[in-house]
């Protein structure tokens, strides 16, 4: 057979494409016929060219951008220092050049600025402009140190303070009730959920967790492997925010030895809900979790601390709760509701008051309550220009019994959102933050690398929240925000004298 020409396959392209833009055009005004609302709210980065025509536009751009942050550096600050600045310094006070916590700040503004490991930290955040620009925010700063300065540091400290003030952090913002707009039946919804790190081919630390492998250079062999896994929570609210909360990482040594078994992600959930009632002790907290938590032992461990949870329920998982659903489904018509939502038709049906036994001799016994959510949608088929009907299906578990009032929230502004802590690991992994970079082999070195990482993200969570970025975020992007300041922290853009007056004048953080 002959070979297509290219003049043909142009015209079959060509006549394809159009048929796709046809057959969209098609769908949004059918939907918009029947009222729906379009399905994809997001809007791409910009194309086109630099809105700025002039030099002074673009260094007044660059201006209140810094200007934005520093406001939100304001609002962090004062609770962040105060607390790393009780930290215990380990070192020779005779020998020290930089304070504590200027070396933590160093540490912080690495993953602030998204440096992707600490030798790109120490080449650019040393350069003489960009040390006199951040001179303007920290005055106390008046050299950097070397980045093996904090690993050192880093090594000997207790580096679960570090943790412990972006804990504090967020407390100061909760009494402030900055996310007071955002709660999900009064509560705040904290996601949790484990995530590797990263592996190595030999055993770098004694708290490495070790697997088998396969050898894909030779069959039918295996290879050990050790990696870091970490179980991260996370505040997820339905506005798209999330902000960074706790980690647990998991440890060789908190496995059973006896038994031969390692540590996994349920027990540390466990050292994690502990230390979250510890933490927050009278919060309102709705835990969302995933298919691998439906289980008698971590729904009684949320009732103790008096938790309301929403948990993926999987149809494998909990055949006598499935069995319930399809007997009691029977008997309770009226728990129904159908909706529009996301540009999507939603069919809800739930059953109340399911009895699941457990434990030895099903002795124990937790009343759960079950959603099913089927929705339906149509979209153009990418491959072949056709309207497609597309479909899916959720099911929660829900500690409290659901309504026609509250099902709604409860699943799509609480339990959906479950999505947003694995969403925001990628964003730790992919787009900047170096989440799977190691930064140091020392493991206690490693965990405060993470921790600051964490605090990192975090600050720049709630500067992409501040109402006047939002259309520099829309153009750009938040990884085209971070490259920006990071431009203009390099370079002579700012005027001293605003900066100054910024951090003079009185503050309030707004989030959008």
């Amino acid at each position: 057979m002959g070979k297509q020409s290219g003049r043909t396959r142009r015209k079959e392209l060509n006549r394809f494409k159009v048929e796709r833009r046809r057959a969209q055009r098609e769908l949004r005004q059918r939907r918009k016929a029947e009222r729906l609302k379009p399905f994809d709210n997001t809007v791409a980065l910009s194309n086109g060219k630099s809105e700025w025509e002039t030099v002074e536009q673009e260094k007044e751009a660059r201006q209140e951008t810094v200007e934005e942050q520093v406001k939100v550096f304001r609002s962090v600050l004062p609770t962040l220092l105060k607390r790393l600045a009780r930290m215990r310094d380990p070192r020779n006070p005779k020998t020290i050049k930089h304070k504590l916590t200027v070396v933590m700040i160093y540490g912080l503004l690495t993953f602030v600025f998204q440096m992707a490991s600490r030798r790109e930290a120490n080449r650019k955040m040393t350069r003489p402009m960009f040390l006199q620009n951040l001179r303007l925010l920290f005055p106390e700063v008046e050299t950097l140190p070397h980045h093996d300065t904090l690993n050192r540091l880093l090594s000997d400290i207790d580096v679960e303070q570090i943790q412990q003030a972006l804990i504090e952090l967020v407390q100061h913002f909760i009494r402030q009730k900055k996310f007071c707009r955002y709660l999900v039946a009064n509560c705040y919804p904290i996601a949790i959920d484990g995530t590797q790190k990263f592996t190595r081919q030999n055993c770098w630390a004694e708290e490495c967790l070790e697997r088998e492998v396969g050898d894909m250079t030779d069959e039918g062999k295996t290879k050990r492997q050790y990696y870091v896994y970490v179980l991260e929570a996370s505040l997820a609210f339905a506005n798209g925010m999330t902000i960074p909360l706790m980690s647990e990482f998991l440890s060789y040594e908190q496995g059973d030895q006896q038994e031969n078994k390692q540590d996994c992600e349920l027990k540390a959930f466990k050292r994690l809900a502990r230390r979250l009632k510890d933490c927050f002790p009278r919060l309102p907290i709705m835990v969302l979790l995933d298919g691998l938590y439906p289980n008698g032992p971590i729904i009684e461990l949320c009732r103790q601390h008096h938790w309301q949870f929403m948990i993926v329920l999987q149809d494998g998982s909990l055949p006598s709760v499935w069995e319930e659903v399809r007997g009691l489904g029977r008997l309770q018509p009226g728990n129904r509701q159908k909706q529009q939502w996301g540009g999507r038709i939603q069919k809800f049906r739930w059953v109340n008051d399911i009895e699941y036994r457990y434990g030895k001799n099903d002795r124990k016994r937790q009343v759960v309550h079950v959603v099913i959510c089927q929705e339906h949608w149509e979209e153009v088929d990418p491959a072949s220009a056709e309207v497609a009907s597309k479909t899916s299906r959720h099911v929660w578990i829900s500690s409290e019994p659901l309504t026609r009032e509250n099902v709604h929230e409860r699943c799509n502004l609480g339990a959906r959102h479950r999505w947003a802590i694995e969403s925001n690991i990628l964003v730790e992994k992919r787009h900047g933050y170096q989440y799977e970079h190691c930064f140091s082999y020392n493991w206690n070195a490693m965990k405060g690398y993470h921790y600051l990482m964490r605090l990192g993200h975090l600050i720049n969570a709630l500067v992409q929240k501040c109402a006047r970025l939002v259309k520099l975020i829309r153009v750009g992007g938040l990884r085209g925000l971070i490259s920006f300041l990071r431009e203009t922290y390099a370079a002579p853009w700012l005027d001293v004298e605003r900066i100054q007056l910024t951090l003079s004048s009185p503050h309030q953080l707004r989030l959008d």
